[in-house]
């Protein structure tokens, strides 16, 4: 992990009534595990990685901790502004980093549900905001540094002016200059991984679904695909960027789509005409795996990779998120094993939540299927759901002390030395 932390425990941050983030150096910064304050470690800490946000959380007071008493310490008002607020404040990281702690706080009565986004904790020391997390992946592919908007904006019109009639273009338009996703960005610059939605309906009702949220509930953070398209529009995005690219990926399954197995007759159709253009780069599947029959004629088709995203390892807790209809976990672990069986690669979309996660029973769970199933490297992506929705909808019950998820992290690694982690879908060829 990272091996530059602060020399000291970084100062609690607040945000007060106008919005303005203020450090609070009589209190350190506090984490929190399924809920529970605690203490970070200087190791746990680096400097808040460049492209990361901060949030101010509605309806939340801020939790630190009091050196001088050794207790955690509610702040019920701003203490520069006595009588006025004090709300809690939290990082959402940038890409490739996997959060050790949920930011802390004490919901009040009344406050609104949390957008859909990762909560991570963050203080502030030596002149910076310092956040608990680590690099899980080296790949540059979504960093910040990466991207410059005129350029983007340039040869995106430029793409579209080129396209005019590929609706799916049209699309990944959209995604690149209203919701600045990195992987449409990506696909118009001409690198790394370009997404390729196809499926505007879904199998699943996940909780936490960021394309199509039930009304009354937080609202979804980008518009689904309204269409399937045609084999010539997914080719036409698909084939030149397999054969132009270094590290070239395409990826069916996007946060701006419902379930690609749903599709499955078009995408092999499209599998078979790219690799009839083209043996270069890896084509991949972001799928919830509940359709086995449709991953292996995939499979058959030509796709080298799938990438299964599961919220937990346990049939109960993975039901209670994903609201399946007509699938279970075992339907997930199937298609493992068919990918498997072809000798193909297969990734786990582990959502991370810090105190769910490492709970000694869910580690038992994960380390049980991976024995089984024998996935090939497990995706660290943190959990983007408000944490207490999360923890009450899967119906939480600590089965004891978490283990960390520095120590989670490096039993995994022990128990299985072949088992590769990251944060995005390698490239295999």
């Amino acid at each position: 992990m990272n091996s530059i932390h602060p020399e000291r425990l970084p100062s609690l941050v607040y945000a007060n009534d106008e919005g303005e983030i203020i450090d609070f150096p009589d209190l350190q910064m506090a984490g929190a595990s399924a809920g529970e304050p605690c203490l970070p470690e200087l190791v746990d800490l680096v400097p808040l990685p460049e492209g990361s946000e901060l949030f101010v959380l509605p309806g939340r007071r801020p939790v630190g901790f009091d050196p001088g008493t050794g207790e955690m310490v509610h702040l019920e008002e701003d203490p520069n502004s006595p009588g006025r607020g004090a709300r809690a404040v939290a990082a959402f990281v940038a890409p490739a980093h996997t959060a050790i702690y949920s930011a802390a706080y004490e919901t009040t009565e009344g406050a609104p549900v949390l957008p859909l986004f990762a909560y991570t904790a963050v203080g502030w020391r030596e002149g910076k905001f310092w956040a608990a997390v680590f690099r899980s992946d080296p790949d540059v592919r979504q960093d910040f540094s990466k991207f410059r908007q005129s350029r983007i904006d340039r040869k995106t019109r430029e793409k579209l002016q080129e396209y005019p009639n590929n609706r799916l273009i049209q699309h990944l338009g959209k995604c690149c200059l209203t919701y600045g996703c990195p992987a449409a960005r990506n696909y118009f610059l001409g690198r790394w991984e370009a997404p390729l939605p196809t499926s505007p309906a879904c199998n699943a009702r996940c909780v936490g679904c960021i394309s199509l949220q039930e009304s009354g509930c937080c609202p979804s953070t980008q518009d689904r695909i309204a269409f399937v398209p045609t084999v010539r529009e997914i080719t036409e995005v698909a084939v030149e960027h397999l054969e132009n690219c270094e590290r070239a990926i395409v990826s069916f399954g996007q946060g701006c789509e419902g379930e690609p197995l749903l599709q499955a007759k078009v995408i092999a159709e499209a599998i078979r005409a790219m690799r009839k253009a083209t043996a270069r780069g890896t084509i991949n599947l972001n799928s919830n795996a509940s359709l086995p029959g449709k991953v292996e004629e995939l499979a058959g088709a030509g796709l080298d990779s799938i990438r299964v995203s599961m919220n937990s390892a346990r049939d109960d807790k993975h039901g209670l998120y994903y609201r399946p209809q007509g699938f279970s976990l075992e339907q997930a672990r199937e298609s493992i094993r068919v990918m498997k069986r072809a000798g193909r690669f297969v990734s786990l979309n582990y959502f991370i939540l810090p105190g769910f996660t490492d709970d000694p029973a869910e580690t038992c769970a994960l380390h049980a299927l991976i024995e089984e199933c024998r996935p090939d490297f497990i995706q660290l992506r943190n959990l983007n759901m408000d944490p207490e929705w999360y923890l009450a909808t899967v119906a939480h019950q600590p089965a004891g002390k978490p283990l960390g998820i520095r120590a989670w992290l490096a039993g995994l690694k022990s128990a299985f030395p072949r088992l590769g982690f990251g944060y995005f879908n390698p490239p295999l060829r």
